[in-house]
């Protein structure tokens, strides 16, 4: 079932911001030979070597990109969480683990590694669309939330 605030206008929005990602992730890729997979990007960081910047630039154009998109079209950026402190680290802590376990992210496989044909991150993507499911089912059917 579709939200009421599905519109055909909302549809067209997500066509094209998933068409500039495509578009982002294949020119990174050909034009500097890199993955655009953010947990890679990040660590990366943590981790500073010869090719920091590159990875610093991507991330202050990602949010910033953000932030300006939601600036041009007059969206209210902001968000309320009712979840305590100490759950959303662990909750951090465990997509974290999660990107390492699975050698990246949905980015990394989702976009990247699904739009090269890799059969590694078709079975990764799958698994996450596949945990993704059965979180929400439970979540919703089994535990009531």
């Amino acid at each position: 079932m579709l939200s009421e605030s599905f519109t055909f206008a909302s549809a067209l929005l997500g066509l094209a911001g998933g068409a500039m990602i495509g578009l982002s992730a294949l020119l990174l890729l050909k034009g500097a030979g890199r993955i655009a997979g953010i947990s890679g990007i990040l660590n990366g960081l943590l981790h500073p070597d010869k090719n920091w910047l590159w990875r610093a630039l991507f991330i202050v154009g990602m949010v910033a990109g953000g932030g300006y998109t939601a600036k041009l079209m007059g969206i209210t950026l902001g968000a309320t969480l009712s979840a305590s402190w100490p759950l959303l680290i662990i909750a951090g802590f465990l997509v974290g683990f999660g990107a390492r376990l699975g050698n990246g992210c949905t980015s990394g496989h989702g976009i990247c590694g699904m739009g090269r044909l890799s059969v590694r991150s078709i079975i990764a993507t799958s698994t996450f669309m596949l945990t993704g499911f059965i979180t929400v089912y439970l979540l919703k059917h089994v535990f009531g939330g």
